[in-house]
C-alpha cells in the first residue's frame, strides 16, 4: 500500500476508517484535495487497465438499444471520434462518456484535483475540445452526435433509450436542415480552446 500525504491526526483516523477492507482507494481530506494513497507504480498499473471499448456503460446501453430493435455499429472507426454506438440507419452517433475523463461538471471538479493537477486539467480540457471537434465533423457529415454520461446510462437507461427513440423518430420525419448554422456557431468556441 502506498503512502498517503496526511495533514493531521484527524485525517489519519478518517483514512484508517475508510481503508477497512481496502475497498476505498481515494479519499477526500478536509481541504477537499484528493490525496493519492497508491504508489506511482500502483496508480500506473490501475490507470493502464482502464478500458476504452466495451465498458460496462456501453454494454448496458447497447443491450437496451438491441432489445428495442435498434441495430448499430460498435466503435465505428469510419466516423470522427469513433462513436461507441453508431445507428447508421438514422445517422446517430452515440458516445457513452465517463464523467471524469470527459469533464462532467468540469468547472467544479477541476478545483478539487490534487496531485498532478496541471496534467489532468490539460488532459481533460483536450478531451473536451476533441469531443467537440468530433461532434462538429459528424454534423458536417450529416450525422447527429449524442452524448450520455455514464451514471445517467446506469441509473436511467430507459430514459436514455427513450431519448434515442425520440431522436430517431424526429430524424425519420424531418432531417435537420440547419447543420451549417450549428457548425458556424461552435467553430469559434473550438478555436478559443485550442
Amino acid at each position: 500500500m502506498g503512502q498517503a500525504m496526511l495533514v493531521d491526526n484527524e485525517s489519519t483516523e478518517l483514512l484508517k476508517q475508510l481503508m477497512v477492507g481496502c475497498q476505498i482507494k481515494r479519499v477526500t481530506l478536509g481541504d477537499g484535495v484528493m490525496s493519492d494513497i497508491m504508489t506511482p507504480e500502483q496508480r500506473s498499473r490501475t490507470m493502464s487497465r482502464i478500458k476504452g471499448k466495451n465498458t460496462s456503460i456501453e454494454v448496458v446501453f447497447r443491450r437496451a438499444l438491441w432489445h428495442k430493435g435498434y441495430r448499430y455499429r460498435k466503435n465505428f472507426a469510419a466516423l470522427p471520434g469513433s462513436p461507441d454506438i453508431a445507428i447508421t440507419k438514422y445517422k446517430i452517433a452515440i458516445f457513452c462518456d465517463g464523467e471524469f475523463f470527459h469533464g462532467y461538471d468540469w468547472e467544479v471538479k477541476k478545483q478539487a484535483l490534487g496531485q498532478n493537477r496541471e496534467y489532468w486539467i490539460k488532459k481533460i480540457e483536450r478531451n473536451i475540445a476533441r469531443d467537440c471537434k468530433a461532434d462538429l465533423k459528424l454534423i458536417a457529415m450529416d450525422w447527429v452526435p449524442v452524448h450520455f454520461w455514464g451514471q445517467d446510462i446506469l441509473k436511467h437507461t430507459s430514459e436514455c433509450v427513450e431519448a434515442v427513440e425520440e431522436l430517431a423518430f424526429e430524424l425519420k420525419v424531418n432531417r435537420f436542415d440547419d447543420m451549417d448554422d450549428i457548425i458556424d456557431d461552435n467553430m469559434e468556441w473550438i478555436e478559443d480552446i485550442n
